[in-house]
């Protein structure tokens, strides 16, 4: 609660010292108390700067308003601030609300975002570039890469001549038991060597199908190095599908 002037004057008056000077502690007091006094309550709990100077703005109304401090009438928009000879000291941004605050805060989440994919874009483009700085480059490792599917592919290819291989004797034998009843052992072996068979002969179309998708990924990878061994900046260049091997 602030100290009303008569107060003032009656505790100034006590502590007066010879000679007409005010103590200290009375005017201590005094300053403080004159200093909070009048403050408008919205303009001290926000973030508006209470400074000395002129402020000037005007209302929802159309008014010219001025003042010595913030402008309550103008916290939702700026306020001029100006030096005791009129000239422009700073703008003051209005006071924002909570929306218009989650808002600010949203955009500028998103704008870091954006600024953390460019560099990310640029980082990869340049590690692209180091590491392969021409299409001969490029073109031992994508064969590198398709020897690695097609050795896969030529391991399964043999394995199912292995499985073939041990399925003869199993067929004579069925041969030997025809019009009678097979031995459960003999039918168990004949079928774990089909489903080998089957399973070997599906993980060869995966195999396939990963040379087909390799290949597409390398097609990528040098039309977008093309652009980059052309001169385009690094970071610049859109990507139009996954690119691989940018580790430098």
């Amino acid at each position: 609660m602030a100290l009303q002037p008569s107060h003032l004057t009656r505790v100034a008056a006590t502590r007066r010292r010879p000679g007409g000077a005010l103590g200290c502690s009375a005017l201590a007091l005094a300053c403080l108390a004159g200093a909070g006094a009048g403050v408008p309550a919205w303009a001290q709990s926000s973030n508006m700067p209470l400074t000395t100077g002129i402020y000037t703005c005007i209302d929802d109304k159309g008014l010219k308003r001025t003042s010595d401090r913030p402008i309550a009438e103008c916290s939702d928009r700026e306020q001029r601030l100006l030096n005791r000879d009129g000239s422009l000291k700073k703008v003051v941004p209005p006071t924002l609300t909570p929306d218009e605050r989650a808002e600010r805060e949203a955009k500028e989440r998103k704008e870091a975002e954006e600024r953390a994919t460019l560099a990310d874009a640029v980082r990869r483009d340049r590690n692209l570039k180091a590491r392969f700085p021409n299409e001969a480059a490029h073109n031992r490792a994508r064969q590198g890469s398709l020897e690695v599917v097609r050795a896969s592919l030529r391991a399964s290819d043999q394995r199912i001549r292995e499985l073939e291989a041990e399925r003869k004797p199993l067929s004579e034998e069925v041969e030997f038991y025809r019009g009678r009843k097979m031995p459960a052992r003999l039918k168990q072996q004949i079928e774990a060597n089909e489903t080998s068979i089957a399973a070997q002969r599906e993980l060869m179309k995966n195999q396939e199908a990963e040379l087909v998708r390799v290949n597409r990924m390398y097609d990528l990878e040098l039309e977008h190095l093309r652009k980059l061994w052309n001169g385009a900046r690094p970071g610049s260049v859109s990507v139009a599908g996954p690119v691989v091997n940018t580790s430098p």
